[in-house]
């Protein structure tokens, strides 16, 4: 096995350990602020752009679940981390679309953004033909409702991107198994509106689909307060590796 420390350089692995020291203390913090307990809360390490040595480098550190949302950089990356002896949880948090769905579900554990029942059916074919075991998937819902922005619409009856018709396509999926919701924050909405509406969306899509409680929500810049509206895992990116390398 490759020893992981030897991935980045010494100062590199000294700053993500500090990086990751904060954000846990953070989540700590929010949690104790509103009384939840800290084992519910669940941090991904959102690694794209970032090279495959981070991860390992974090993975040494204890990180269990990491974020990626580019299949192409994603498969690659899990790759070059498996060979590292290194085997964290994949999320795939991206727009995901139907023809890379075979791809995802060979690395991935985890897929966050299934937002039609196009999708839903593309990616249950895929698991089921790709892996042994049941993809945890977790459907994206519009907080906002605008049909033009990705995510599920709630409170729709559209027969392809209504929130509860998605979501019966994901749990009607042997080879998958409802987790639950995730949601982005709209931009130009305030974090306490967005996560505010996110919770009413998944109180009554619990109703519905109680085994279903995964709440993926928030980011590095908002993590407080989604976990104040009841996140069970927070996405985080800048507050734990630094500013993001410029994409080419």
């Amino acid at each position: 096995m490759t020893d992981r420390t030897t991935q980045v350089r010494p100062d590199r692995r000294a700053d993500l350990a500090a990086g990751l020291a904060r954000v846990r203390a953070r989540i700590a913090e929010a949690c104790a602020a509103v009384g939840r307990d800290r084992a519910e809360v669940t941090m991904i390490a959102v690694t794209k752009t970032y090279p495959a040595g981070d991860v390992i480098a974090l993975a040494g550190l204890g990180v269990v679940d990491v974020g990626e949302n580019r299949d192409q950089e994603a498969s690659a990356k899990a790759a070059e981390v498996a060979a590292a002896g290194a085997h964290p949880r994949w999320h795939f948090i991206g727009q995901l679309q139907r023809n890379k769905c075979r791809s995802v579900v060979r690395y991935a554990d985890v897929v966050h953004s299934v937002d039609s029942v196009r999708l839903a059916d593309a990616l249950g074919t895929a698991a089921g033909s790709e892996r042994d075991r049941p993809l945890e998937a977790l459907v994206q819902v519009s907080i906002d409702g605008d049909p033009a922005r990705g995510g599920a619409l709630p409170d729709s009856a559209d027969p392809d991107r209504g929130l509860l018709r998605v979501a019966g396509a994901v749990a009607g999926a042997a080879p998958l198994r409802l987790a639950g919701l995730m949601a982005v924050a709209p931009l130009g909405w305030e974090p306490e509106r967005a996560f505010a509406r996110l919770a009413e969306v998944a109180e009554g899509f619990r109703a519905v689909h109680p085994e279903a409680t995964a709440l993926s929500a928030g980011m590095s810049g908002d993590l407080e307060v989604a976990i104040g509206y009841g996140a069970t895992h927070v996405r985080v990116g800048s507050a734990l590796l630094g500013m993001r390398p410029t994409l080419r």
